[in-house]
């Protein structure tokens, strides 16, 4: 199963190691929640509403980002964006409970969505359609094989040194873009290439034009995108909801490690499971795969309202945790496949936007829905979200895949008559 990942492109290699290597170090963001609830005191609704302003800081830094990474480049952007965005945890340390930390926590964000449609261009241009899954597939893989250290340290150190949540996260960050540095080449598609593109018929031909118009070019990006923000909806809350429902379960220091232990569960399953998923999943459409994954999601989620003991709750995990395997080996192919070489970093930067928005808003809402009716009607609600926007996709595949054999069907019936024609007229 692993000679899926042989005879990449080396800089894949080297992105798979920085990744693994800032995923190790990503201490703050999931503890977010608790830092905001147990340390500064926040009642749900508010660190609620500072998820979604966290949220809204990433959204001008992303549309700055996609807009320099196709002007100037992916590398440099990237180099400068992250970098800053690592510097602006290492004072967090020092502040210990003060009211600056989040603030601080917003700019990092800020600079993080600057660095993401320029990572996430340079991805697509290293690969092709062939290798694509694969490789995304391997950098998902890194992320998680990091991400299985990362929350359980974080798990103790929340409570015995908290500072560290913040220096440690800084250091890795600067780590990783060390080797990026180094290793890693300008990938930005010369003029050239991107012209050669054009009139090829490709789902990545160059499109003439502005960002809006590229956009709506691409119908069926454009609504995959719109059906998968519920899924963003839901899975956020594996970050701001299951930390207070397992703190609720089972005390707030057996909860904090809990919820460690279950984020080291989610990444341990991905880093053993990644790659016989997508082998066994390449045979099928992204799109398929991602419906199939919503499914996943709405089983995963609903039952965390059923868990009244750890095993349960490992379990949930265990069910979500699939649907997010599934879902993130395809998703990025499908979207990578349908974008326009003249856009990729503009793509990306307004993509997780509409995509993101239900990720966005998510903690706001169902803060306001716990702080009034507690935890429980959360789950189940998270369960139907999931499963209406899983029956969305595989409507939208099964139209999308009809359209593909009507426009085949139909450029082979006139490259059938051409001919014909040619010799009528040729014997007139």
């Amino acid at each position: 199963m692993f000679a899926l990942y042989r005879g990449l492109p080396a800089p894949v290699y080297v992105l798979f190691l920085a990744t693994v290597i800032n995923s190790v170090g990503m201490f703050v963001f999931p503890f977010l929640t608790l830092f905001l609830t147990e340390r500064l005191g926040w009642l749900p609704a508010r660190a609620g509403n500072f998820m979604f302003l966290a949220s809204l800081a990433y959204i001008p830094g992303t549309l700055i980002g996609g807009r320099f990474a196709d002007r100037f480049g992916r590398k440099s952007v990237m180099l400068v964006a992250q970098a800053l965005a690592g510097l602006a945890f290492l004072p967090c340390g020092f502040l210990g409970d003060s009211e600056l930390v989040p603030w601080l926590i917003l700019a990092s964000l800020f600079f993080d969505g600057v660095t993401d449609p320029a990572r996430t261009a340079m991805q697509m241009d290293l690969t092709r359609p062939d290798n694509r899954q694969a490789a995304f597939s391997l950098l998902y893989l890194g992320h998680n094989l990091g991400f299985a250290f990362g929350p359980i340290i974080a798990g103790f150190l929340f409570y015995v040194a908290p500072n560290w949540l913040f220096w440690g996260n800084g250091i890795a960050i600067l780590v990783a873009l060390g080797l990026v540095a180094r290793l890693v080449p300008e990938t930005k598609p010369s003029h050239e290439a991107i012209e050669a593109t054009k009139g090829s018929g490709s789902t990545e031909e160059a499109h003439e034009g502005g960002l809006i118009s590229a956009l709506f070019s691409r119908p069926w990006l454009l609504a995959y995108t719109l059906l998968t923000t519920f899924y963003g909806f839901v899975y956020a809350q594996h970050r701001f909801a299951l930390p207070m429902q397992t703190s609720a379960s089972f005390g707030k220091e057996a909860g904090a490690r809990i919820f460690g232990l279950l984020m080291t569960l989610n990444a341990v399953m991905v880093v053993i499971l990644a790659t016989p998923v997508v082998a066994l999943t390449k045979r099928w459409k992204p799109i398929t795969n991602v419906a199939a994954a919503g499914f996943l999601f709405a089983g995963g989620f609903a039952l965390v309202g059923l868990a009244r003991s750890p095993a349960l709750i490992y379990l949930s995990t265990a069910v979500w945790t699939l649907g997010e395997i599934v879902n993130a080996t395809s998703d990025g192919a499908y979207v990578a496949n349908h974008t326009p070489i003249s856009h990729r970093g503009r793509f990306q930067s307004i993509l997780p936007i509409i995509g993101g928005s239900g990720f966005a808003v998510s903690s706001s809402i169902v803060g306001g829905i716990v702080e009034r009716r507690g935890l429980e009607p959360v789950w189940p609600m998270l369960g139907i979200v999931a499963a209406a926007a899983a029956a969305g996709l595989a409507v939208l595949g099964a139209a999308e895949s009809r359209a593909q054999r009507l426009r085949t069907g139909k450029s082979l019936s006139e490259h059938s008559v051409a001919p014909d024609s040619g010799r009528a007229s040729t014997n007139s």
